[in-house]
Order: C-alpha cells, then sequence, then structure tokens
C-alpha cells in the first residue's frame, strides 16, 4: 500500500477498501460463510478496536481469528482461558535471576499485535481483569514499571454463551472495553453443506487448518489502513444521530442499563469502518444502523421481567432504531 501524500481521501478510502475485501476473500479460503461476522471483525480492525466473539463450540470462532491473524504479517499470540489461568500468565511478571541477582521482566503473551484470548469467559474475574489496563491503555504495568504494547495491538476474545456449563460473566468494565460484540449463529443447510465438504475432503483429523490464507499486510500497513478510517468524514447530523441512538438505549422501557458515552463514540468509530469498506470517504446514517447491533449489544442489559419474557438487548437495539428517526440528508 504506497499512496502517495497527495492521494484524495476518497482514493485513499477506496484503494483501502480494496485491500479490506482481499482479506474478507482469504478470510472466507478458511472459514465457509459468516460474512458478517467476517466483516464486523475487520470493521474493528480498522477502527483500532477489540472484538468479542460470542456462539456455542465448533461454529468456527477460533478459526475466524486465526485465519484474521494469517493474512496479518505482524505477530501473533494466543492464550487459552481456563478456571486455573492467572493474571501473571496473561501479562507476565518480575522475577530474580540467580545469575545476576537483579530482578528481570518476563513479558507475557499480550505483547504482540493480533491477541486471541479464547474462552475468555472460563477464567475467573481476576484474570479477566488483566486485560483490562492492556485494552484500554495498550501497556502492562509491572512492579510499578510501565511497558508499552506493540502497535498495533488487537484483542480478539472468543466466549461460549452464559447459559454453558463453567463460564463466568464478564465484568461489565471490561465488556464495554470492546468495540464490538459479534454474534456467530448456527450455518445454513448449503453453507453447512460446504463446510462439511471443505473439512473432510482429503484431510484426516479436524484440526484447524489455514494453510490456504494468504498474508496481505503488515503493521504498517495496518497502521495505514486505521488512520485512513480515522480520517473518514462524520457529518454532525449522523454524528448527533449515533448519539441519539445510544442516549434512547437508556431511556427505553424494560432497561435495567443501557449504554454510556463510549456506547456513542464506538457507534461512530464502527460506522467508519463500515463506510471505509463500503469505498467512502464519509459516514451515512445506514452505516450507524449497520454497526448498531454490535456496537450497542453487549452495552444494553434488559431488566429481569424482559428477560423472563425472552427479551434480549438486540430486541432492544432493533427496537431503539425503528424509533429514533435518521437524518435525511
Amino acid at each position: 500500500m504506497t499512496e502517495p501524500v497527495s492521494l484524495s481521501l476518497q482514493e485513499a478510502a477506496q484503494r483501502a477498501a480494496q485491500h479490506v475485501d482481499s482479506m474478507k476473500q482469504e478470510i472466507g479460503k478458511a472459514l465457509v460463510g459468516q460474512e458478517s461476522v467476517v466483516e464486523e471483525v475487520l470493521i474493528a480492525l480498522l477502527s483500532g478496536g477489540h472484538v468479542l466473539i460470542e456462539g456455542v463450540p465448533g461454529l468456527g470462532k477460533t478459526l475466524l481469528v486465526q485465519a484474521l491473524a494469517k493474512t496479518f504479517a505482524g505477530h501473533f499470540a494466543r492464550i487459552q482461558f481456563t478456571p486455573d489461568l492467572m493474571p501473571a500468565d496473561v501479562v507476565g511478571h518480575t522475577w530474580i535471576d540467580p545469575t545476576t541477582r537483579h530482578f528481570s521482566v518476563r513479558k507475557g503473551p499480550v505483547f504482540t499485535n493480533l491477541l486471541l484470548a479464547d474462552e475468555i469467559n472460563r477464567a475467573p474475574a481476576k484474570t479477566q481483569a488483566a486485560l483490562l489496563e492492556v485494552m484500554q491503555e495498550g501497556q502492562v504495568t509491572l512492579e510499578g514499571e510501565t511497558h508499552i504494547l506493540p502497535a498495533p495491538f488487537m484483542v480478539l476474545a472468543t466466549q461460549n454463551p452464559i447459559e454453558q456449563e463453567g463460564t463466568y460473566a464478564l465484568p461489565e468494565a471490561q465488556l464495554d472495553r470492546f468495540l464490538l460484540k459479534v454474534r456467530i449463529d448456527f450455518p445454513s443447510e448449503q453453507e453447512e453443506i460446504d463446510l462439511v465438504n471443505t473439512v473432510t475432503a482429503n484431510r484426516v483429523g479436524d484440526r484447524l487448518n489455514v494453510s490456504a490464507v494468504n498474508t496481505l499486510i503488515d503493521a504498517r500497513v495496518a497502521g495505514k489502513l486505521k488512520e485512513i478510517t480515522a480520517n473518514v468524514r462524520v457529518d454532525p447530523a449522523v454524528l448527533e444521530y449515533a448519539v441519539r441512538v445510544a442516549r434512547a438505549t437508556r431511556e427505553t422501557n424494560g432497561v435495567q442499563q443501557g449504554a454510556g458515552p463510549r456506547g456513542s463514540i464506538s457507534l461512530v468509530r464502527a460506522a467508519r469502518g463500515a463506510a471505509l469498506m463500503a469505498g467512502r470517504e464519509f459516514v451515512v446514517p445506514d452505516d450507524i444502523k449497520r454497526v448498531a447491533l454490535p456496537a450497542l449489544r453487549h452495552r444494553v442489559v434488559p431488566a429481569p421481567e424482559v428477560e423472563i419474557e425472552g427479551g434480549s438487548s438486540d430486541d432492544i437495539v432493533k427496537g431503539v432504531l425503528q424509533r429514533v428517526p435518521a437524518p435525511r440528508q
């Protein structure tokens, strides 16, 4: 990606969209279907945010993250979260070197570009909280000393639904640090046929395979893509629309907790990524609508009586989108 400095924002956005579309095609070589999910993860990458991917086991959450990492030439690390995982296993720790008798730092797996936090809700809250500073500040503090993480840095966490045995609910403060919460549903019949055919054709076992995915970008290009995304224009009327949508979740009946200001910010940031994927250098109201569910569903808590009746945060957000008028220009 070698755009000259004089390249217009419109031209840069169109070229960036081509890069992202190529990444989407490469991921599709490993992950059958789930196009909407792939798009949302790429939107988060463009927007410089973290993603929480939720779905029952066996739907390709880990495969998606590994395929994305393969398209990216940066460093990749994986943490398998378990009930006995300690915070030091995530961020690292200090230790006394017996040869020098001085304290040394052993950096944890968070010192990477793409971090896969697999089944994050299988670890207790104290270990999940170890990621808070990492996700928000891009740094780790060990024994009072701050260590900056490499750029770019992105957490892609997978979790099983809370109903699954042996899982812990993520703290609200940590949930709020995820730009998007993406849900993977069961594939369609044709997608499942294609999936079974792909996995079983001339292969032994069922190990994840991303060998067909090609590397397309490096850290420099990823930084350039995020820079272009940050410069996508947002009209004041569209920005106000995003704020009204987020605020409406707090004023809706049957809501125990609505989205805070970070929800409004996430809507605008993610909408910029959606606009860039479409090859546009400006955000339209449909971009806000496109990202509203993944940007707000984990920030909205339905009241207990709504949940008893089968209501969900998705239903609340969809209702808000129907009620809040979008700007016409």
